[in-house]
């Protein structure tokens, strides 16, 4: 039962493939930072692949530009059942709110509302940038990148200064010290030039630099104050993802739950060019927020993909059709999982627990406490993917995440384990999981590209 760290397993041509697939995986992460960013990385690889939208024999679908999907017809009929990988796109972030722009003592700033779970403390003094759309009362949309060039502009959330925060603070609980409304970030401080109209007391205009940035906004990109009610921008770190370590080990980058999931995903669907059934991968919204909207695990639009699938087949997209379908489909939610951190060890099982660099991670349940909220896999399913992982030389481990009354998390794979199939969580782990600088292993990171690719062959 004893694991082997992954180095001391791969030979020296695997490793050289190893750093090649990192090196593409850190301009990914560095480059598509949103679900829509992520759904344009995907779509324009697929065109170039030759893969058309809604083609039969080989597709893809795009839903909202937040749902992506992806699929490859196998030799065998999908009334077999299909091969099928989802993970999300969605990642702990802040989205400005709908009247997000204030000014404040000659300082100008957004109000933020955060999304999915974080910790409030780790946004503050950091490096932020703007991503997003604007969609204006015409209907013209207005795409938002402002902070990632070394000519833009950053924005920050201000900290309070360690001499006058003991009492408002240090003296409070780490989930109070930080309210959530204080979360704004500063976006300018010089005033537009007076005029004379609109002048306030004291002789003053007031909310001058309110106005500046507002007329920055409008030269700029066309926006104006009214239109932030019909948009979706969101503040994410910024900066590109690097690699970590004197040795490289590691990969340093926000987002990686679960963009990681997704990109190797993405990569082992286009190698397996000659699949026995049917491979379909899923890119899904919402997942953060218990995948709730008509982007997510919980919408119908699975259901609807699976009919089209059925139809373009020549089958009858009937019910008795679709669960026979399902019954016979094989997937894996893929998504991240804890990996131990030996300077917190006492929320961790050592013995159950998943180590850094000894492979991607079979999380046979999820959920908390007495598995409460979980998907848990058979036996069988899981017996079925060690074969497949030995067979195809996938270093792996199976894992829980933490110890029992720590907490626990959820996945996906409940959503789609209600039609009748199989599935299991699967991923590498990660340290540092939620926060604006998510850490993952190399070769964990490889593990999870070559395990998604023998699942889509099998």
């Amino acid at each position: 039962m004893e694991k082997k760290h992954i180095f001391d397993v791969i030979s020296e041509q695997e490793k050289e493939s190893l750093k090649a697939f990192a090196e593409d995986y850190v301009k990914f992460l560095s480059e598509a930072k949103t679900e829509r960013e992520s759904v344009d990385y995907f779509r324009e690889i697929l065109l170039r692949d030759h893969f058309e939208e809604g083609g039969k024999e080989r597709g893809f679908f795009i839903y909202r530009n937040k749902f992506f999907a992806c699929w490859r017809r196998g030799k065998r009929s999908i009334r077999e059942g299909l091969r099928v990988i989802v993970s999300h796109i969605d990642t702990p972030r802040l989205d400005l709110k709908l009247h997000p722009l204030f000014e404040d003592m000659d300082l100008a700033f957004f109000k933020t509302h955060y999304y999915g779970g974080i910790k409030k403390y780790h946004w503050v003094a950091l490096p932020l940038s703007l991503h997003g759309v604007v969609v204006k009362k015409d209907g013209s949309t207005v795409k938002i990148i402002i902070g990632e060039r070394d000519e833009d502009p950053v924005f920050t959330i201000c900290d309070l200064l360690p001499h006058l925060g003991r009492k408002r603070q240090e003296e409070k609980k780490l989930a109070e010290a930080i309210p959530a409304e204080n979360l704004n970030i500063l976006v300018g401080g010089i005033p537009l030039e007076k005029t004379s109209e609109e002048i306030g007391e004291n002789g003053k205009q007031k909310e001058r630099v309110k106005k500046r940035i507002l007329k920055i906004l409008e030269e700029r990109y066309g926006i104006t104050e009214e239109d932030f009610v019909s948009a979706e921008i969101f503040a994410v770190p910024a900066g590109r993802a690097r690699f970590l370590g004197f040795d490289e080990a590691f990969i340093g980058g926000y987002g990686q739950d679960d963009r990681i999931c997704a990109y190797t995903s993405f990569q082992a669907f286009r190698e397996v060019t000659d699949p026995i059934h049917t491979v379909l991968v899923l890119f899904m919204d919402r997942e953060e927020i218990g995948s709730e909207g008509n982007t997510s695990a919980k919408s119908r639009i699975f259901e609807s993909l699976i009919y089209r699938l059925i139809k373009d087949e020549n089958l009858s997209p009937t019910p008795d059709i679709f669960f026979e379908v399902m019954e016979k489909t094989k997937a894996l939610s893929a998504d991240v999982t804890a990996g131990i951190d030996p300077i917190y060890i006492e929320v961790h099982d050592k013995l159950n627990d998943a180590k850094m660099g000894y492979g991607v991670v079979i999380s046979r349940y999820t959920g908390h406490g007495g598995k409460y909220l979980a998907n848990e896999a058979h036996a069988e399913y899981v017996s079925f993917l060690r074969n497949i992982f030995e067979k195809e030389g996938v270093i792996y481990q199976v894992a829980s995440m933490g110890k029992v009354d720590e907490g626990g998390g959820g996945t996906v794979s409940k959503y789609f384990a209600s039609y009748g199939m199989d599935i299991v969580d699967i991923g590498p782990p990660l340290l540092s999981m939620h926060s604006p600088f998510e850490v993952s292993h190399i070769g964990d990171l490889y593990m999870t590209f070559k395990a998604f690719r023998a699942f889509l062959k099998s």
